[in-house]
């Protein structure tokens, strides 16, 4: 088929999932349009992996391209595939929200699509957005190169020559898994060099587990290869290729013999990942689960502030004391001993506990302390299953800047109260919410420094020297009980640093005597509400050429090359 000279010829090189094939161009003849000029940039790409439980793929592209003001109209684009399957019925395709009509194979690009822009082309300086639809892509699984009993599957986005593509792409990539994949049970490979270390794991409308890589500084000249596995017994066994030794190098012999011409081929070992101590610290203390980051609309409002908190993933020490000081309130306890600390549990309990507050004084009972541990994480994850909950369809952007904003007016409040009675009132009042704050502990100590305040109603239920205790308890320590006043303040006169380190100490005592060390309590409940997933030690690389555009050696990954040379 000849070509208009005014054609531009967009060949998207294209790397999809499970296919080791080496394609090797010829070279192409030169394009009549000698005078043509060909520049622009790609502002973002957008790419959806459907992988299906039938074994095949699905995509979803969406290009922004922006056309120089000095280059030829973008009329052509051609999209490679990885297999001669792929057939142009099976493809849709838009510009700007128009349906492209001229959807025929490629003459320019082995197992390519083209489509034809028509009177729809990109003019100079102009943006377009093509988006393109493909379904049903067979031969993209192959057996995991690390455990047999999982598939694995590798993609490569399109990219373009760095002779025509200029400037930075907010560049997206979302794998949709199977239906029916575990939250446990998915592995993401480790990512591109310059993209953030692990994925964003979240669900999509149809509750599939998704990773979404982004990088707002990618590139639409570089080849990035993405990569996961999941449990093989999720699609058919015949779905999932079964590498050969020639494969497992990444040579495809048929071409080498076809074409006459040999590409080096790197080889490269599989590597374990090594991941820093203090990576796996940051990793633990991440404990919501991935659906309260699908983004939603609108925010929820009232969440308690101990709800609040867990949204803000704030550090589950300080949570906890959040919900000792709830407790204290209501007179649903009393402190016995600071250390280690002991309650004493009123008998009955308030009618108006809240189930994270029962959860937690049911766990406090408990006097061994591996056992209360287990209780105390146990209710953390009850709590942090009914904030995703109460989150779903809200937009947690959204609600975590409204939460923060009434922390700062908390603060404000307190900073604004003028006499010790106001003081203790206002904080009294605010004080989980204060607590919300990542420097809590030091902005109170900043807060409270040289001014008096009187002591809560509940404060001799927290400090076990001024013995106020819930009703149904007994007072064992023998410390003479404060009487609130008709404000709700009570005796003692404190100085207001003594009154902020007492409350700062209870966090830390969670630590030091409770929960022990407190990665590791986090990790426990981390394990269960947000699981890593499992990074496989499949290795991939691709090297550049016009010729030779991509290199694997291992079962779990597989290149195509799609040419054409823009």
């Amino acid at each position: 088929m000849v070509r208009p000279a005014k054609a531009l010829r967009l060949a998207f090189r294209v790397a999809l999932p499970a296919v080791v094939m080496l394609t090797l161009l010829l070279p192409l003849p030169a394009e009549p349009a000698a005078a043509q000029t060909y520049a622009f940039s790609l502002d973002s790409e957008t790419v959806d992996v459907y992988w299906q439980n039938n074994g095949t793929l699905s995509l979803g592209y969406e290009f922004v391209f922006t056309n120089a003001a000095y280059a030829s109209p973008l009329d052509f684009v051609d999209v490679g595939m990885p297999t001669s399957g792929v057939n142009p019925p099976d493809v849709s395709a838009t510009i700007n929200g128009i349906a492209i009509t001229h959807i025929a194979d490629s003459p320019y690009v082995t197992n390519g699509i083209e489509l034809g822009l028509g009177v729809n082309a990109i003019r100079p300086g102009d943006t377009g957005v093509v988006r393109v639809q493909v379904s049903e892509i067979n031969n993209v699984l192959y057996v995991d190169s690390t455990d047999p009993d999982y598939a694995s599957a590798v993609f490569s986005p399109t990219w373009f020559g760095s002779e025509f593509v200029s400037g930075s792409t907010n560049f997206t990539v979302t794998f949709h898994l199977p239906a029916g994949v575990q939250p446990d049970e998915p592995r993401f490979h480790r990512a591109p060099y310059g993209w953030p270390e692990e994925p964003i794991t979240g669900f999509d409308n149809e509750g599939r587990i998704t990773y979404t890589w982004q990088n707002s500084v990618a590139n639409g000249y570089t080849q990035y290869l993405f990569g996961a596995s999941f449990p093989a017994r999720l699609v058919p066994s015949s779905a999932i290729v079964q590498p050969s030794l020639w494969q497992r190098l990444g040579i495809e012999p048929e071409a080498l013999i076809g074409f006459g011409i040999f590409c080096t081929v790197g080889l490269f070992i599989f590597g374990i990942p090594v991941i820093a101590i203090s990576g796996e610290r940051r990793r633990k203390m991440k404990y919501l689960p991935p659906r309260i980051a699908v983004q939603g609309h609108g925010i929820k409002r009232g969440l308690t502030a101990i709800e609040a908190a867990i949204l803000l993933e704030q550090p589950m020490d300080r949570i906890l004391a959040m919900i000792l000081f709830a407790t204290l309130k209501k007179s649903a306890a009393a402190v016995m001993t600071e250390k280690p600390l002991r309650l004493e549990v009123a008998a009955p309990l308030p009618p108006d506990l809240r189930p994270y507050e029962t959860d937690f004084l049911d766990a406090m009972k408990e006097t061994n302390t591996a056992k209360r541990r287990k209780l105390l994480q146990e209710a953390m994850i009850r709590l942090i299953r009914s904030v995703a909950q109460k989150m779903k369809g809200f937009s947690h952007r959204e609600t975590v800047s409204y939460y923060k904003d009434i922390m700062e007016r908390a603060w404000q409040e307190v900073e604004a109260a003028k006499t010790p009675e106001m003081l203790s009132e206002t904080y009294d009042k605010v004080m989980e919410w204060t607590m919300l704050d990542k420097e809590y502990e030091d902005r109170s100590r900043d807060v409270f420094q040289n001014r008096p305040i009187y002591a809560p109603h509940w404060y001799g239920r927290y400090n076990p020297t001024y013995g106020s205790r819930p009703s149904g308890t007994s007072a064992k320590s023998g410390a003479p009980a404060s009487r609130p006043t008709p404000g709700g303040v009570g005796l003692p006169h404190l100085p207001g640093s003594d009154f902020a380190a007492s409350i700062v100490n209870g966090v830390q005592n969670f630590s030091a005597g409770v929960i022990g060390n407190l990665s590791d309590f986090t990790g426990g409940v981390t394990k269960t509400t947000n699981p890593p997933p499992v990074t496989s030690t499949s290795s991939y690389r691709s090297s550049g050429g016009s010729g030779c555009a991509c290199a694997c050696a291992c079962a779990g990954c597989a290149c195509a090359c799609a040419g054409g040379g823009r």
